[in-house]
């Protein structure tokens, strides 16, 4: 089943205020600001290769997350959901996505008690797979789905992040997806790439036109994905994977 045409793309450069992201990483303590703003320049760039309008909103400096932009909002066909962040320091970050994005379709923000964001939502063309986790409640689920039309299946899991930080569709019904996850009855029956235990970051994936952005050093997850059939352009993004960021958090592709 494939997924609705995209032409463009909105992102935000990572603001001053950056290397305080939240993040429990290892590494969380080393980020190097100039070197995270080359590589969303070079994944910027890579974007409107593949033929992307890409929209580039200011840098965000009170807002240490928000070149995550992802997590603002979730687009199906001609409807925004604007979404309620789990943690209240990132709440405003959706302010300005909603006034653009109101600009190109209709839009709705969710509401208290509900608590989603774009990280836990992955995009098929006819319907949606939504992980219940630390970021995401039901009730933000069922907000999201009443107002965008369209059907989720969920995955429960209260000890992630995120669901895409564990599994995203790649194209032509195949899943990537970590161990933890293979299993799972929402991807049981689906064809899918299950990552290495040490490559669980390359879960993470971009497609555009059947072109698959994924997190560069990852080679096993990499060449399993060219023995499907497409084409794969690795991506530097360490910068990003220090604050648990990943491709899809860096734009909201509509």
């Amino acid at each position: 089943m494939e997924l609705q045409v995209m032409k463009r793309a909105l992102v935000r450069p990572p603001g001053d205020s950056y290397p305080k992201c939240i993040s429990s990483h290892t590494d969380c303590y080393s980020v190097d600001l100039k070197l995270a703003r080359q590589q969303h320049a070079e994944y910027c760039r890579i974007l409107t290769e593949l033929g992307l309008d890409v929209i580039e909103l200011e840098a965000d400096h009170l807002h240490p997350d928000a070149c995550f932009v992802e997590d603002t909002a979730v687009i199906h066909r001609n409807r925004a959901f604007i979404t309620r962040m789990a943690c209240e320091s990132r709440r405003g970050e959706e302010a300005v996505v909603l006034r653009l994005l109101s600009e190109h379709m209709r839009t709705r923000e969710a509401t208290f008690p509900a608590t989603i964001e774009g990280g836990d939502v992955i995009h098929l063309s006819d319907r949606l797979v939504t992980g219940i986790t630390q970021r995401t409640n039901l009730v933000g689920v069922d907000q999201m789905v009443e107002w965008l039309q369209v059907d989720s299946k969920l995955v429960t899991d209260y000890s992630i992040v995120h669901l895409k930080s564990h599994a995203t569709y790649i194209a032509d019904g195949l899943f990537i997806v970590s161990s933890i996850f293979a299993n799972h009855p929402v991807f049981l029956d689906s064809e899918k790439v299950v990552v290495p235990l040490d490559e669980q970051y390359a879960t993470n994936t971009l497609t555009i036109d059947d072109i698959v952005l994924m997190p560069a050093g990852h080679l096993r997850s990499i060449s399993m994905v060219k023995e499907h059939g497409f084409e794969v352009i690795p991506v530097n993004m360490s910068e990003f994977e220090k604050c648990e960021g990943a491709l899809t958090c860096l734009s909201l592709i509509f």
